[in-house]
């Protein structure tokens, strides 16, 4: 039997009681710790989680800008944009994405890997996110779709705008717009804020160059939806802005018709003002049509263009390297006679070669070219008479000379492709290649053989340097608003008419940063005057191409890049360059200036593998020039609308 007394009845009751309180109070805690939350939810955390509750509710879709227009110097649509019809899908409105494809598949004909690639993009992307299935859609395309859009839940049709290139003349120059990758979102911070479905940036050339002003700022569409992210309806829409539009210096009349001179050969033709540099054209061939990279270009597509022989992607006149050939004894002439090395009057024998240290050195002209004198050399492009000139000069003035017209370094800014070429001297080889330097690589340099290399457009901004009396000028492919061509060409005026008499104030202030290449003007003026002998007198180099009109009469000197030495055999055999296999011909280079009394363009060809520059290069050279002269009077009629909106 159990006894309980009262003693422990009590002492029984006291611990229930205090077990009773230690509850309570633990509830108290708990409760004023939830009502503390509440308060500080509601009160202090409110504006968060109502943010939070508004970005489940509603949701932002980025808008595609418009791309901006350039325009050739008249006006005249180089890279502008088109109406296209679209299929874009979004994945979280298509219940059954594999059924979806299997319908898409019947109505556009999707291949297998074009279905492969969607699905793959699916799972890289937010279920929100659309993704786009075709970027270009034929109207009969786009009927269809619409006819069966009742089937085809996440679909949606969409009118879009493109980029297009009404003529392909212009592809390097202009360049081409395509997806963005991975790689430009990587290298570019203003695509990062941008990153939408259908966004196109540039690839190359001013697309590339002018990118961030171009693309325009991103628009937007905001909706509200429902718990599964489907949108109920829109609430706000910022269309945003299109792109900058940009004018150039481009002549699209003068393009076309440099591009259709030389789409039987491969080579670069450039063309620009002497005084304020503006680029009237600049021609690569084999060109491309860009129109093939907007949408993306097909795998057949650019295999061909990577493999082809005549490598249609590099733009040959900014990164195209060659051997200046003959072009460069105008420079030789004008730094033997700037350094004081020779006269015009040193008096060189030429019997077909000369011997250096047991080495026969060549000139073109197998039987001699006789004793000749500066001008005459000049003129008839004696490789002999420059040997001697060049082993005076020495490589190290040559390469100021040479540097100091152009040579060797970039001439467009903003132009990735573009490449810098080779000025050798004594310290470039040492640095470059870890030997020391030849007396005899100094005489091939003489006539722009061995280690120079440079661009058709060096080759004309030298040229535009030597046409105005030797004053540098920057190459320009946008216009501008500026009139420092005009300000030189008004202090050459004022000089040529006024030689003995002081400069005016306003010139001396206007022609304050006037940069001038020469020690003597009348230097400059020697080589000029051989370079008309060489294009109007008979025996010159380029005699059969001159043009007889005096408005059009020009001044100009022929160069051979040389690619394969010829043999003792060869020459003996008098082997000819159309003779040789294709790959083994000389390039053909021609510069020249025009008109040849009042100088206003300067021109460079080179024709690849074209062999002879008087026969192949010059040619050319003469049509484009009497192109250019012609629309001269049209082009000063439109300059007055530089600097205004287009």
């Amino acid at each position: 039997m159990i006894r309980i007394t009262s003693s422990g009845t009590v002492s029984k009751s006291k611990t229930i009681s205090r077990r009773m309180f230690m509850i309570s109070a633990a509830k108290m805690i708990v409760l004023a710790g939830i009502f503390g939350r509440l308060v500080s939810l509601q009160i202090n955390e409110s504006k968060k989680y109502r943010t939070l509750s508004d970005k489940n509710r509603f949701r932002e879709w980025k808008l595609a800008p418009q791309r901006g227009v350039i325009k050739d110097y008249f006006n005249n649509d180089i890279a502008s944009n088109e109406k296209v019809y679209q299929l874009h899908i979004t994945p979280e409105n298509t219940p059954n994405i594999n059924s979806l494809f299997f319908k898409l598949k019947n109505i556009l004909n999707l291949s297998n890997k074009k279905i492969f690639s969607l699905k793959r993009k699916i799972k890289k992307q937010k279920p929100w996110e659309p993704i786009i299935v075709s970027e270009n859609l034929t109207w009969s395309e786009f009927s269809r779709i619409n006819l069966f859009l009742h089937e085809l839940q996440g679909v949606e049709p969409i009118v879009s705008v493109a980029r297009v290139y009404p003529d392909q003349s212009a592809s390097h120059l202009v360049g081409y717009v395509s997806e963005m990758s991975e790689k430009d979102l990587k290298n570019k911070e203003y695509l990062r804020e941008m990153s939408i479905t259908g966004i196109s940036v540039g690839k190359t050339g001013l697309e590339r160059k002018l990118d961030k002003d171009i693309i325009g700022q991103v628009g937007f569409q905001r909706y509200e939806v429902n718990a599964f992210g489907k949108r109920i309806r829109q609430i706000q829409v910022d269309k945003g802005q299109s792109g900058k539009n940009f004018k150039t210096t481009i002549d699209l009349e003068v393009q076309k018709f440099t591009s259709n001179l030389m789409k039987e050969v491969s080579g670069a033709t450039c063309v620009m003002d002497i005084y304020n540099g503006d680029i009237v054209t600049m021609v690569s061939s084999p060109n491309y049509n860009p129109n093939s990279f907007v949408h993306g270009i097909d795998t057949k597509s650019w295999k061909y263009l990577l493999e082809h022989r005549d490598k249609p992607l590099i733009n040959k006149a900014i990164a195209g390297l060659y051997p200046p050939g003959s072009t460069i004894k105008t420079l030789v002439a004008l730094s033997a006679l700037e350094n004081d090395v020779v006269n015009p009057n040193l008096t060189v024998q030429c019997k077909g070669f000369i011997d250096f240290y047991g080495e026969k050195f060549h000139c073109w002209e197998k039987k001699g070219h006789g004793y000749m004198k500066m001008r005459s050399a000049i003129k008839r492009s004696c490789d002999v008479y420059f040997y001697e000139v060049a082993r005076r000069l020495g490589v190290d003035r040559l390469s100021v000379t040479a540097k100091k017209f152009g040579l060797g370094k970039k001439t467009l800014d903003g132009f990735l492709e573009e490449r810098s070429g080779v000025v050798p001297n004594t310290k470039w080889k040492k640095k470059y290649i870890g030997k020391n330097w030849y007396l005899g690589e100094t005489l091939h340099s003489g006539i722009g053989q061995g280690y120079f290399l440079t661009t058709p457009m060096q080759l004309c901004v030298m040229t535009a340097q030597l046409a105005n009396g030797g004053y540098e000028i920057k190459p320009r492919i946008l216009t501008s608003s500026d009139d420092e061509g005009e300000n030189l060409r008004s202090y050459l005026k004022f000089k040529n008419e006024n030689p003995n008499t002081d400069l005016p104030t306003d010139l001396l202030v206007k022609n304050f940063d006037l940069n001038p290449l020469f020690r003597n003007q009348e230097n400059i003026n020697f080589v000029k005057e051989a370079m008309f002998g060489a294009t109007n007198e008979a025996g010159g180099t380029s005699f059969r191409s001159r043009l007889k009109k005096k408005e059009f009469i020009f001044a100009g000197k022929t160069g051979s890049s040389q690619i394969k030495k010829f043999t003792q055999k060869q020459r003996e055999e008098e082997v000819k360059q159309d003779e040789l296999d294709y790959k083994d011909r000389d390039h053909a280079l021609f510069i020249a200036f025009a008109p040849y009394d009042d100088p206003k363009y300067a021109i460079s060809v080179l024709v690849e593998h074209g062999g002879s520059g008087s026969s192949a290069a010059a040619p050319i050279a003469k049509k484009v020039i009497k192109k250019v002269l012609e629309r001269d009077k049209l082009r000063l009629s439109f300059k007055n609308q530089i600097g205004k909106e287009i």
